[in-house]
């Protein structure tokens, strides 16, 4: 082994490169350690960030769509409302009208349609109130006339009841007076007779 002392000098500095070297080396990683920890935590961040913003838009579209359904419920409720104003507004008019027709038919009804004096009569007032009737009907107002038919609380008023052997049980045997129904909504019941089907006797026993 050589004792040069300038040997001995250089291996001096080479170990004082080599440690200035480890120095900065060791630096920089730290440095790169917390620029990595930051980036990191940035994007932690960012990751936050989008979540709450994903929640907020879907927030927003879960408005929106209720806004929506609102007022798709508020304009078709509208529109209802004026079919019903538009088909209803008449009722009251309606009921005033029914007597008029009433007042007719028993005009129709007591008066001879054959007899020379009161056969224009007859035929005038006949022609006015189909002419009548032709005209509310086109407003929707219909009449009920159940001769025959089967009994139906919803739309007849039973005055009483009778036994018929002509009439089976519960059918309308005699109509008193007409009902009418005005575009599907009962304005009056028709008042009828019904039948208790069989005779009297039958009835009895």
């Amino acid at each position: 082994m050589s004792n040069d002392p300038s040997n001995a000098k250089e291996n001096q500095v080479d170990e004082a490169v080599e440690g200035e070297i480890l120095t900065e080396t060791g630096s920089d990683g730290a440095s790169l350690m917390d620029e990595l920890t930051q980036a990191n935590f940035r994007v932690e961040e960012l990751e936050q960030a989008l979540v709450e913003a994903n929640a907020k838009i879907e927030e927003q579209k879960d408005s929106v769509t209720r806004a929506a359904a609102s007022e798709a419920n508020i304009r078709r409720r509208a529109v209802q409302d004026v079919e019903k104003a538009h088909k209803f507004a008449l009722e009251k008019f309606a009921n005033e009208l029914l007597p008029v027709i009433d007042n007719m038919e028993r005009a129709l009804h007591g008066t001879d349609a054959e007899a020379e004096a009161s056969k224009a009569i007859y035929e005038g007032v006949e022609l006015t109130l189909k002419s009548f009737v032709c005209t509310v009907d086109k407003f929707g107002l219909k009449e009920v006339n159940p001769q025959g038919e089967a009994f139906n609380p919803e739309h007849h008023q039973a005055i009483g009841m009778q036994p018929s052997p002509e009439f089976p049980a519960n059918t309308v045997m005699m109509v008193m007076q007409k009902g009418y129904i005005l575009n599907d909504r009962l304005l009056r019941p028709a008042m009828v007779m019904v039948s208790q089907g069989g005779s009297a006797v039958d009835t009895q026993a």
